[in-house]
């Protein structure tokens, strides 16, 4: 089993007695095969693999939903050793937030649209915790994977402003045979909604323009948010009952007829 660290100066210590590489890949828990591939990646990689796990109460909009999210941490262990990670940082509130998040990072353009207007300070904490996080980890190469695109798009943006000794490693969305990205959200669909939820993967690689998938998806029974082409792919966001489901896929991998 990985060893577990809480405490964030503990970590630095361990750190600083380490040869060789670091990689590290943050994450809320409850894990899916796209996070373990995040840590395949670190462990090829890098001398070192290092993961969190902590559940960020700041960037959830609801408390509820924070309060919701599941918690399978001893789960999370397991799988997490088996993918080669050696130490596993898991602190708790108190520890990542000493001043009550009275200290923020704010980034005033990318964040607004999208995800940010429909999600009002969702980055701003997911930015102050992952900085946090990068200056406890003190990590060579940090992993993130490419299914929360504007997210991964922010904390390059970050790293880069603030001069931060960490290389961000993107990685390819994990998806199931199906074609659905891999999503702690899934567990929470049924089995007709995870068959219907292929259609937003399905709709995004079609020719359709971004206003006639809007469109397709609703008609389809989805309640979506929007859909957009920016950064060299086509996201999306549409909720499924009473789950949000993201995505996003090259352009690329767009067709350039509207057979869909």
């Amino acid at each position: 089993m990985p060893t577990i660290v809480s405490d964030p100066k503990k970590w630095q210590k361990l750190r600083a007695g380490l040869k060789g590489s670091v990689g590290f890949v943050p994450t809320m828990g409850n894990l899916h095969e796209g996070h373990i591939e995040l840590c395949r990646r670190a462990r090829k990689e890098c001398d070192h693999v290092l993961a969190s796990i902590f559940v960020n109460p700041t960037q959830f909009n609801q408390r509820s939903d924070y309060e919701k999210y599941a918690r399978t941490f001893d789960a999370d262990c397991k799988l997490l050793g088996e993918a080669g990670v050696e130490y596993i940082f898991n602190p708790d509130e108190k520890a990542m937030y000493p001043d009550n998040y009275e200290l923020q990072v704010t980034e005033t353009v990318i964040s607004k649209e999208l995800e940010g207007e429909f999600r009002p300070g969702h980055f701003q904490g997911m930015l102050t915790v992952v900085l946090k996080l990068l200056n406890i980890a003190q990590a060579d190469k940090a992993y993130f994977g490419e299914k929360d695109f504007q997210q991964l798009t922010l904390v390059k943006k970050m790293v880069e402003a603030f001069f931060i000794p960490t290389e961000i490693i993107p990685v390819p969305t994990v998806r199931a045979d199906s074609g659905l990205a891999l999503s702690s959200r899934n567990g929470r669909l049924s089995p007709e909604q995870l068959k219907k939820a292929t259609e937003i993967s399905r709709l995004l690689k079609s020719g359709y323009s971004d206003e006639e998938v809007m469109k397709k998806l609703a008609e389809a029974g989805f309640k979506p948010e929007y859909v957009a082409t920016k950064w060299g792919r086509r996201l999306a966001a549409a909720w499924l009952g009473d789950v949000r489901l993201i995505d996003n896929v090259p352009l690329s991998e767009v067709k350039k007829d509207r057979a869909a």
